[in-house]
């Protein structure tokens, strides 16, 4: 008889490419999870998969068969959850990825505040700006922010991202204050290495103004260079996640406001698929409630154009 871990083994195998990984994201051994699928097609009397130069894909049969693993594994997982609930809440593992400074700013307080709500939940979380293979790594969710590059990743806004010019008080006094980002040439710019993109725009009416900043400070560390700004080394472009107390305090202040860096948006995306668990379900509406409307950490900016 075909068991659920069985069902599970063999899903596991295609989604991660190989036994190898699968065995060590079951935590069992290969020769463990090659039995069990050796298992499903004697029982079946078909084989289910061919290996590849890219790893394992289903056969004809093999991927009619998953699809059916899948439903019945949701299922069960969803059946699970609901008892789960009506005893006393969440059960199981959330595995989840998240921006460095973005994720222990503002992630963190959301998912321990669901940590207390859910005692039986475990909370599995990386924090690394390393955009993250969500299917190949096993992961749940993810949070990230600007463009989502995988169509097949669904995805939910859960927050405009803006990026301010900003510089100390103590820089300003010594080198003067920029009025049109061509002047950012005669400046020290404090640069960030962690992206692709080595520009900072601005919108001027219809029109978009690309500027390349120079300066000798450079870094893939967005807390980093806000540490370098405060300090009064040089010009930064930061988002206003990282660099809204410090703007509301006064530690640093906003530049160019008459020219808008383009805005971006914070998403948390899960792989394609079957329907979200009830946990991710309940973790997202949670990040909704906290991120939804003006952002909290954008008040710098009002308060500026006020």
């Amino acid at each position: 008889m075909i068991e659920i871990a069985d069902m599970r083994c063999f899903v596991e195998v295609l989604e991660s490419g190989g036994f190898n990984r699968a065995a060590a994201k079951l935590g069992l051994s290969k020769s463990i999870v090659s039995r069990r699928i050796a298992r499903i097609e004697r029982e079946l009397g078909a084989r289910l998969l061919s290996r590849t130069t890219r790893g394992m894909s289903p056969t004809e049969t093999g991927a009619d068969f998953k699809a059916r693993c899948e439903r019945i594994l949701a299922e069960l997982d969803a059946a699970r959850e609901a008892a789960a609930q009506h005893g006393g809440g969440l059960t199981g593992r959330l595995r989840l990825a998240a921006p460095l400074v973005f994720g222990v700013r503002h992630i963190a307080p959301v998912l321990g505040e669901f940590a207390k709500r859910h005692p039986k939940l475990e909370i599995d979380v990386a924090f690394s700006d390393r955009v993250v293979d969500l299917i190949g790594e096993g992961y749940d969710a993810a949070i990230r922010i600007g463009t989502i590059r995988d169509a097949s990743l669904i995805a939910r806004r859960l927050a405009p991202a803006r990026a301010a010019i900003v510089a100390s008080p103590a820089y300003l006094a010594e080198h003067g204050t920029p009025k049109f980002p061509a002047d950012l040439a005669k400046h020290e710019c404090l640069i960030y290495t962690g992206s692709t993109v080595p520009e900072w725009h601005f919108r001027a009416g219809k029109r978009t103004i690309a500027i390349r900043p120079a300066g000798r400070l450079r870094s893939d560390s967005g807390a980093a260079i806000l540490e370098w700004a405060v300090a009064g080394l040089g010009i930064a472009a930061l988002p206003t996640f990282i660099a809204g107390d410090q703007i509301h305090s006064g530690a640093l202040v906003p530049l160019l406001m008459d020219f808008p860096t383009p805005e971006f948006a914070v998403h948390v995306v899960r792989p394609p698929g079957a329907n979200a668990s009830a946990k991710l379900r309940l973790l997202i509406e949670a990040l909704v409630e906290r991120f939804g409307g003006e952002p909290y950490w954008d008040r710098c900016l009002m308060a500026q154009r006020d």
